[in-house]
Parts: C-alpha cells; sequence; structure tokens
C-alpha cells in the first residue's frame, strides 16, 4: 500500500526479530545479504537534495570492449547495428521487458526445475549451460531468467525454482569465466521481488533489469480496488518508489550511478555457505558461514509448500501467511521487544519491593530467553571450565558506570522522555546521549524546590527531587548540527561524533514539521512547523583526513571532554576503527544493525549494517594486533536488553554499553512502532501536548531498570570468578559455541562462529584514560598562551578585553582551528555571559590560516586574517565575526572578486555571527547555516544547502544546487544572467525573486554590503553601492517557498521585473 502511493514504506525502533540464520521460519534468499555502507574512508550522498548527481541509468545488449573503444580500433561490419539500448531505470514494466526481447533478440530462460529429478545444484547447472549456450550459440544479447511459469505447470506438487538471487549470480559469474559477460545483458522476471533490497541485490549481482511482475499486478489490483489510483498509475508509483530506494541504497556507499553499482557485490552475507558464495556471489564476505545450497533448496520448498504459493493457484484464494518478519504478532516471528515483554519489563521496574522486583526481572530474562537466538551471541555460552565462583561479588556501582543510553533527539523524543533518561542516568553516574537535537541550558542547572514547579512541571515523575539534574553528559555532534553551540560543546563531559546509526547506516533522516514545535524550534536553532532535514555526513568527512579534523576541533573548544565516534558494524569496521584511533578519538562506538528508536526506510531497518558482535570482535582484534587499543574505550550498542547480553560483548571486545529502546520501554514506551507519526501512544515519541500528558516522567523506572541490569551482569561475573566488569573484556577464551544438539532453529547450527573467539591479548583498565590530547605537536593549541594569559589575570570575568597590536603570522599546516580554544574557554566562564559588545577580544593575523579557522567561536570575538583560509572557515560559528581579505601588498592583476579566499565547507552549522570575506568560497558554503549574516565574492557548488536561519550574500558568480534543502533564512545573488543563475538553483523547495527597495530586505542588504566594504574594501562592493537603486535590482532573493508571503523578508516585485544583463 505505501508503494502505490510512491513512497517505500517507513517503521521504527529497530529490527527486533532474528537474523535470516537465526529464525525458524523461511526467508527469501535476499535477507542473507546486509548492505554495506559508506562511513569515514568515504561519504555517501544524499539522494534527494543532490539527486543532480545521481542517476539509475543504464544500457542493456552487447557491450564493446572498453579498450577498443577507447583506442577507437576497427570494429565488426555488423557492429554498426544497434547493439545497446539506454534504460532510465533497472526496473521494467511487462511492456519495457517486451520491447526489449525484441530489439535484442532476447532469450527467456525458465528457472523452475522438477525437484523429483534434479536437485537445486544441478538445476542451477543446467541453467548456467543453458545461457552459455545462448550467448556463445545462438548469439543472444539480452538473458531473461524468469519465475513466471512456475505455477502454471500442471503438476505443482514435485515444482521448485531457483531464488531469482541465485540464478542471476551463478549466470553472472559463469558468463565472466567464458569470456562471454559482455556479449548479453541480464534481465530478471521473478515474482519473488517486492522491496528496494530485493532490487538492489538483483542489480549488485549482475541484472541490468528487473521486472517484478507479481508485485506490478498486486499493485494494480490494490490501485483498482482503493479507487483512489488506476492500475496504470498504481504500477507507476511502485515503479517510483522502487527507483527513490535503490538511488538511497546507492548513495549509502557514496555511489551516485547505477553503472557503478551494477555488479559491483557491495553486500556482506550472514549466513551462507562457501557453496553457495562460490557458486553465485563470489568475492563476498561471509565471515560465518552458513546455508548450503541443499539448505536454501528446502527453504524454497517451504514457501512452494505454504499458503502463500498454494493461494496462487487454488480455486479459492487462500490468504497470505504473515510471518511477522516485521512486527510483532500471535504464532509468528518472535520479537526481542514485543508488547508482551515490554510489559514484562514494565512489571518489573514499577513493582517497589525489591525481591519482588528481582522476580519480576527474571521473568522477563526469561521470557526473552524463550525468544532467543535473536542475535549471534545467544549461540554462544560459557565454558564450564572457566567458572570459578567468587564470594565477594564485583562492584555494581562501578558497572554502572559503564552504561549510557542511545543517542535520541530531543524532538524525535518528547522532553518528558527525553529529560527522564538524563536524570536517571545521572542519578546512577551514568551518562545520557542528547542526540543531534540539541540541549537547553536550562538542563545544566539542578533541580531546586523553587524551580519544580515553573521549570519542570511536565516532568511527574515523584521522586525528582532537589539535586536531580537533566543534563546530557554526552553531547552529540551529527550531520544536522542542530543546536550545537559555543556553550553546548564547551561544557559537554562527552561530545560523540555520529558517523551512522544502526537503523539506517549511511542515510540521514528528518524530523517532521509536525514535531517542531516552538520549543523545538528554539533548541534547534530554526522556527515551527518546518521538517528539518538531517541529511548523512557528507559535508565534511571526505576522509579519515576530515575526521581527524573534526575530532581536533572538538577537542580545541573542550580539552576536557572525551570525543566519541559512532560507527555501525560491517565488515571492515576494523579498519576504519584503527583510522578513527590514529585521527584522535577517545571512544569508538560499535552499533549493530538492529539498533535504532525512530523512523528509517523499512528495508533499511532490516537489511543494513551487521550484527554488534562482529563489529565489535573486528575492531577490538584490529586495534590490539595494530598497537591502539590502549588508546581507546570500545563502546557498542544495539539489542541490548540483559546483565548475559552485557557480558558477552565485554568478552569480545566492548568496555561501554548502550541502551536504547529497552531503556526507553522502562520510561514508558509500549512499542507501538508509531514513532514517526507524531502519534506515540504513550507519549514518549510525540510532541502533541495532549499525548504527552500520558508520559509517566519517572527516571526511577529507568534508574531500577540499570540496576537489575547491573545486578545480574555482578552475579555472572562472579560465576566466572572475573572480579570487574573490565576484567570480561576480551576474554574470548571465556566463550564457545553452541552445540548443534541445542534446541536452536536448524538453520542456525550451519554458522561459525570461530571468527568472533579469537584471542587478542588485552587488558582493560578498570578506569577510563585519560582524555587523548590534540594530535599536534606537544598536544599544545594555537591558543594555549593567549588563554592562559587572559585566564590567570582576570579577576572580573565580565572584564576581559584583548586586541592584537600587530597580525601574528600563521601558518597552514599548525596554526588550525585559530580562536577555537578561547572561545571554548570564554564559554564555560561565568562571566562570558555579560559580554555584550562586539569586538571585547579582537585577534588579527596574517598568512594562510589552517583548517576551521574560527570554528566555534562565539560572540565578543572579532578576528580578522589578511591572507587566505582553509576548508570549514566558521564552522559552528556561534556570535563572533570573521573578516578574510587579500594581504596589503597583492599583485595588481589578482582580482578578488575573480578568486577564492576561503575553502570549502565555511560556515557550516553556524548558528549566528558574521562573516565578511573579500574574495571566494568553495563548495558547501554556509550549508546549515542557522542563523550567520555574511558577505562573500562568489561561491562553489551546493550554495545554502540545508540552510534554516540567517542572510547570505554573495556579489558574484556561483555554482550548481543552490538552496538544495533549504527551509529558512534568505540569500542574495548578484545575477546578470537570470536564465543562467536559474539554471543553478535547486527549485524543489525554494523559489527566487528581487526584493523592493522600499522593503526591510533591501534594508538588509545595502547594510551588509557598507559593511562588507567597510571591513574588507571590496572592491565590489564598493561598485554595487556607487550606484545602489540599480544594484538593487540585480539581485536575486532565494528563499524557501514556504517564506514567499513573508512580509518581513520581502515585497515581492512581479517576474518581469527580475532585469537580465549582459556581462560586463
Amino acid at each position: 500500500k505505501n508503494l502505490i502511493t510512491g513512497y517505500e514504506p517507513t517503521f521504527a525502533m529497530g529490527d527486533d526479530a532474528p537474523l535470516a540464520v537465526l529464525s525458524a521460519y523461511p526467508h527469501p534468499l535476499y535477507s542473507y545479504l546486509k548492505q554495506r555502507h559508506a562511513q569515514v574512508t568515504n561519504p555517501p550522498i544524499d539522494p534527494i537534495r543532490e539527486g543532480n548527481v545521481m542517476s539509475l541509468r543504464t544500457f542493456v545488449g552487447e557491450r564493446e570492449n572498453c579498450v577498443d573503444v577507447s583506442l577507437d580500433s576497427p570494429r565488426d561490419p555488423e557492429s554498426s547495428r544497434t547493439r545497446v539500448i539506454e534504460i532510465d531505470s533497472p526496473v521494467l514494466t511487462q511492456t519495457d521487458l517486451e520491447n526489449l526481447n525484441r530489439a535484442l533478440d532476447g532469450v527467456t530462460l525458465d528457472v523452475s526445475y522438477d525437484s523429483t529429478s534434479l536437485s537445486l545444484a544441478e538445476a542451477l547447472k543446467c541453467l548456467v549451460e543453458d545461457a552459455i549456450q545462448a550467448v556463445s550459440i545462438n548469439e543472444a544479447k539480452f538473458i531473461t531468467l524468469s519465475d513466471r511459469n512456475t505455477f502454471n505447470k500442471e503438476d505443482l506438487n514435485n515444482v521448485l525454482y531457483i531464488p531469482p538471487l541465485l540464478a542471476v549470480g551463478a549466470v553472472h559469474h559463469a558468463l565472466i569465466e567464458n569470456g562471454l559477460r559482455l556479449q548479453a545483458s541480464i534481465a530478471v522476471e521473478t515474482g519473488q521481488c517486492w522491496s528496494t533490497h530485493h532490487v538492489a541485490c538483483l542489480v549488485g549481482y549482475g541484472a541490468s533489469a528487473v521486472h517484478p511482475w507479481l508485485l506490478f499486478q498486486e499493485a494494480a489490483a490494490l490501485g483498482e480496488k482503493q479507487k483512489e489510483s488506476e492500475p496504470r498509475l498504481a504500477i507507476a508509483n511502485t515503479r517510483k518508489a522502487l527507483d527513490a530506494g535503490l538511488l538511497k541504497i546507492l548513495s549509502k556507499m557514496g555511489i551516485s550511478e547505477l553503472a557503478s553499482y551494477h555488479a559491483a557485490q557491495i553486500f556482506e552475507a550472514i549466513g551462507l555457505g562457501n557453496e553457495v558464495i562460490e557458486v553465485a556471489l563470489k568475492g563476498t564476505a561471509s565471515r560465518i558461514g552458513g546455508l548450503s545450497l541443499a539448505d536454501i533448496e528446502r527453504e524454497t520448498k517451504s514457501f512452494v509448500e505454504s499458503k502463500a504459493a498454494v493461494g496462487a493457484v487454488a480455486t479459492k484464494a487462500a490468504k497470505l501467511e504473515n510471518f511477522g518478519f516485521a512486527n510483532s504478532l500471535p504464532k509468528a516471528e518472535v520479537h526481542g521487544n514485543s508488547p508482551q515483554v515490554a510489559r514484562l519489563l514494565q512489571a518489573a521496574v514499577l513493582e517497589d519491593d525489591e525481591d519482588i522486583r528481582h522476580s519480576k526481572y527474571r521473568e522477563f530474562v526469561d521470557r526473552l530467553n524463550q525468544n532467543r537466538p535473536l542475535a549471534l551471541r545467544d549461540l554462544l555460552e560459557f565454558r564450564e571450565d572457566a567458572k570459578v565462583s567468587l564470594k565477594k561479588k564485583p562492584d555494581l556501582e562501578a558497572v554502572l558506570r559503564r552504561f549510557v543510553t542511545g543517542g535520541m533527539s530531543l524532538g524525535a523524543l518528547s522532553r518528558e522522555a527525553h529529560e527522564t533518561l538524563a536524570i536517571a542516568m545521572n542519578r546512577i553516574g551514568s551518562a545520557s546521549n542528547s542526540g543531534e537535537g540539541g540541549e537547553d541550558p536550562i538542563r545544566s542547572l539542578p533541580i531546586t524546590t523553587a524551580t519544580r514547579e515553573s521549570n519542570w512541571s511536565h516532568l511527574r515523575g515523584d521522586s525528582i527531587t532537589e539535586g536531580d539534574i537533566a543534563r546530557s553528559k554526552i553531547r552529540q555532534v551529527a550531520s544536522g548540527r542542530f543546536g550545537v553551540s559555543t556553550k553546548y560543546l564547551a561544557t559537554a563531559e562527552q561530545i560523540e561524533i555520529k558517523i551512522a546509526q544502526g537503523a539506517k547506516p549511511g542515510e540521514g533522516g528528518q524530523l517532521p514539521g509536525g514535531k517542531v514545535d516552538e520549543y523545538i524550534a528554539s533548541i534547534r536553532l530554526t522556527v515551527p512547523g518546518v521538517t528539518l532535514i538531517s541529511p548523512p555526513p557528507h559535508h565534511d568527512i571526505y576522509s579519515i583526513e576530515d575526521l581527524a579534523q573534526l575530532i581536533f576541533d572538538l577537542k580545541a573548544v573542550n580539552p576536557f571532554a572525551r570525543v566519541s565516534v559512532k560507527l555501525v558494524s560491517i565488515v571492515g569496521v576494523g579498519t576504519v576503527a584503527c583510522g578513527v584511533a590514529k585521527a584522535g578519538a577517545d571512544v569508538i562506538q560499535i552499533s549493530g544493525h538492529d539498533g535504532g528508536t525512530g523512523a528509517a526506510p523499512l528495508s533499511s531497518i532490516k537489511h543494513a549494517g551487521a550484527p554488534n558482535e562482529l563489529g565489535v570482535a573486528e575492531a577490538h582484534s584490529q586495534l590490539v594486533s595494530n598497537g591502539l587499543r590502549n588508546r581507546v574505550i570500545i563502546r557498542t550498542d544495539g539489542g541490548v536488553r540483559t546483565g548475559m547480553d552485557v557480558v558477552k560483548l565485554a568478552l569480545l571486545g566492548a568496555e561501554e554499553f548502550g541502551f536504547g529502546t529497552s531503556a526507553m520501554i522502562a520510561a514508558g514506551c509500549i512499542m507501538a512502532r508509531v514513532c514517526h507519526t507524531n502519534k506515540c501512544p504513550a507519549g514518549i515519541a510525540t510532541q502533541k501536548s495532549e499525548l504527552r500528558a500520558r508520559a509517566r516522567g519517572e527516571p526511577e523506572d529507568v534508574v531500577r531498570y540499570m540496576r537489575l541490569v547491573a545486578h545480574e551482569i555482578t552475579e555472572i561475573l562472579a560465576d566466572l570468578g572475573l572480579p570487574s566488569l573490565a576484567a570480561a573484556v576480551g576474554r574470548t577464551d571465556l566463550l564457545k559455541q553452541l552445540p548443534s544438539s541445542s534446541n536452536i532453529p536448524e538453520k542456525a547450527t550451519t554458522i561459525d562462529l570461530s571468527v568472533l573467539l579469537k584471542p587478542a591479548e588485552f587488558v582493560a583498565p578498570e578506569s577510563p584514560p585519560p582524555v587523548r590530547p590534540l594530535l599536534n605537536p606537544d598536544g599544545r593549541h594555537s591558543d594555549d598562551k593567549l588563554v592562559a594569559r587572559l585566564f590567570s589575570s582576570v579577576e572580573d570575568q565580565s572584564s576581559i578585553k584583548y586586541a592584537d597590536e600587530s597580525p601574528r603570522r600563521v601558518s597552514n599546516d599548525l596554526d588550525r582551528a585559530l580562536g577555537t580554544r578561547l572561545a571554548g574557554a570564554l564559554a564555560r566562564h561565568s562571566g562570558f555571559s555579560s559580554l555584550d559588545r562586539d569586538d571585547d577580544i579582537r585577534l588579527k593575523f596574517t598568512g594562510s590560516a589552517g583548517q576551521s579557522f574560527g570554528a566555534f567561536t562565539c560572540k565578543g570575538m572579532v578576528l580578522e586574517l589578511d591572507g587566505d583560509a582553509n576548508d570549514y572557515v566558521g564552522k559552528g560559528l556561534a556570535g563572533a565575526r570573521l573578516v578574510i581579505r587579500p594581504p596589503p601588498v597583492t599583485n595588481e592583476q589578482f582580482v578578488a572578486a575573480e578568486s577564492v579566499i576561503l575553502g570549502n565547507t565555511a560556515l557550516y552549522g553556524a548558528t549566528s555571527g558574521e562573516l565578511f570575506a573579500n574574495g571566494g568560497a568553495g563548495d558547501r558554503f554556509a550549508v546549515r547555516n542557522s542563523g550567520a549574516r555574511c558577505v562573500v565574492e562568489n561561491a562553489g557548488d551546493n550554495l545554502c544547502e540545508y540552510m534554516t536561519a540567517g542572510i547570505v550574500v554573495v556579489i558574484g558568480r556561483v555554482g550548481i544546487n543552490v538552496g538544495a534543502g533549504m527551509t529558512g533564512g534568505v540569500a542574495y545573488i548578484l545575477g546578470n544572467d537570470k536564465l543562467e543563475i536559474d539554471a543553478r538553483l535547486n527549485r524543489d523547495v525554494i523559489s527566487r525573486r528581487i526584493a523592493d527597495p522600499a522593503s526591510p530586505a533591501a534594508s538588509d542588504l545595502y547594510n551588509l554590503l557598507v559593511e562588507h566594504h567597510h571591513t574588507t574594501k571590496s572592491l565590489q562592493a564598493e561598485s554595487l553601492l556607487r550606484d545602489w537603486p540599480s544594484s538593487l535590482g540585480r539581485f536575486l532573493q532565494i528563499l524557501p517557498k514556504a517564506d514567499e508571503a513573508n512580509p518581513k523578508i520581502a515585497v515581492i516585485k512581479s517576474e518581469q521585473q527580475v532585469p537580465v544583463l549582459k556581462s560586463s
């Protein structure tokens, strides 16, 4: 039903069902493959806002040798006939498929077979031989592998089909091995394809085109039944949804063209054995082995024998069987967070009697154990010879200090839920995570009797008392940079960089406008009712070096905070973890595929990322082998519910543990899975006041849950003879895989978990290691001397004043994040708030400033640079004024308006302040600007992307894709050619016009140009001001379509008044 409306279905609360290989139910072969994603080593792409670089275009038919084409070698006389046809999407309708078959003399191969005479392996061999013959002898240029006739045969009792993914992969690799692959394209006509993941798998293993015939038939039937959409439109919308989802999957890996994804096999197999890999998925990582061809045949047979298949041919169609892979259903797939499990946990935390509480918690654990295996760790048990009981249990308080909550943002969660989690974790010495929604400064102050009713009346918990504090110790910095200010960072105990998230690694997301009320908007520095885009992290993290720079910036603004980097488990994450450790991180978080507490596409929740056990074991092992393990802490989350989960993950190498969904359940979540609709019935994930009133808001519930888990951990550790949780870290020698005779699904006995149990010698410290210093010579920052000078002698903090008498020469290599350390020091001092002028501290520089010039600098600071600056100028600017201009002595041929004076991604996440640059900016200027005002002479691609507030003025040329995802603020571009500017705008969400001379907008623009000329001596600004009335008419005003009627922005002139002037 979602697909026929043109959209991929959205889901919430992660994947709490077992992996396909652990399930008691049959799964399509696709479910054993997990999509890989980009993290750190290359950036993902935003396929929506940057769709101009994305394409599903592909070519089918016979391909010529690329070397011959490039050398313009003589061609075969027959080559003049059309051999390659371009298609705009790999998803084909029936008509499309028939046309291609006619044009390319296509051959259709039936993938069904008689199971009484052939095994799957034998049928696969026959199919491969037929494909080779079709290409080599019959000269077919287009092969269609079809299962359409499977159920049209008279005797269905013994009819099976080769799973489409298996058929595609086997034929693809066989044609390669026989030197025939370029002579023909492969298409798939299948009824077993109904999601974007299925299409991605088929394309990723060699199919150039896919016709999901049964899906299209169902779409047409639904469209006709609902009367909302005629069958043809329903099919078109279904194709649109599949195309959009496929683009999203490509973009996760940073791939923009389908041609680069085709046959690239960018997946990891979880539960497929070597036989399957060698036949059809050659080269795919499969670390734990799994099913054989015979096992897959049995799964296929169970599908054919089920009601789902019989109903296709029975006189009276049977109802499709729902195995409950997404939602928890009676007599269906088990779920770790089923409503029944949730009720048991809540019964435990609501119990006041301690003994009964522990008894009810045991019922909760027992129920979970009945559902297992849910994760790979459930197939591990403790060695009997390792059990040496201790008389004294490990310290429970020390265990609690290793707990954190997941990064759940204010906005996604209600205020009540978010603050409840923070108060609870602070009570037990643990840490809550703000998520990427920013945080109200009032939460840094303890609750008092005087403020309990005035500021905290929305929290109805009886246990809330004086001294409680709702401050999140972990502050997250993600792609959205919502609410990230100098004080937000400078007062954090830990700062987390979210590279990826478990529910949808490689993707971004958005907070629906309905959840952005006045309070949320004030925290996120935007306007109410506007959907807030949180794109994948592709602005300032293009490589490990860029991540190292962000870590440097955060350590510059807050040298006392640990910096953590959040990754998602997938093959190769150990290599990435080593890079992150070398980049200066203190904590590396490995999230599992089953994490996520908010909304995400269903296909991402079910099919992206890998189990956290694999990620933790790989990261731990590689960090140890590279001598880096003692530099960092490994934290993990994803499906962590009980003490047993924690201990097993510790034995695999983790030191800290995150609780997301389970903590929310303890706080009152009933697993309705409607987080994305703003209709949470428990008041946990909504901003509707009438629903929020249902939130219990009792931190003690969460405290009790954490203590129950910690108590269970101490009991297990004592049984193992381990004096602390730290002593358990990396002790894989205490684990072994469950024997095949155990009461587990037959499929689960096919996997080999020895990859998790490789020894790696490491002794974890009982306390966290010291915060790592800056990656600079001697760990010092360029601002350190000035900070020491200012704060060692100042008694009255409000009187801080400083001005450089002469510019200090800076160099690109050493002088990074200039002014940032000082800004952090100012933000941490209470007297800083009384600085009310804009120039209390004036710093002057000359030369080439390194990356992040003026990052996170705050009100009261002015930084002037005679020279140029590298990338990330003014990142997170929070009130300061930055001025960059060419040196006084410059070559006469130098033209500032045509030159670049600052690098890429300047003003990223700026919240306030000003930037004046007499020269051009690179790409991604003012991305996510949330309030800064600036003037530059020219700018590159993706100007004002995701901007939510502020004013940007460009008095020269601009690149492409201006204003993509822009939901607030305004930009002015000097446009001599309306058509040229139009071609550079992303018109999906923005419009352009000119301001009336009498409007406030015209006054704002004039004043900014006056200030720009005054501070930078810009000749271009001087020229425009000299003939202002005429100059005003040359500016195009760019703003979100939603703001077109806002009188505070401008009075609109008619379209015909936009001037079209010739370039001088």
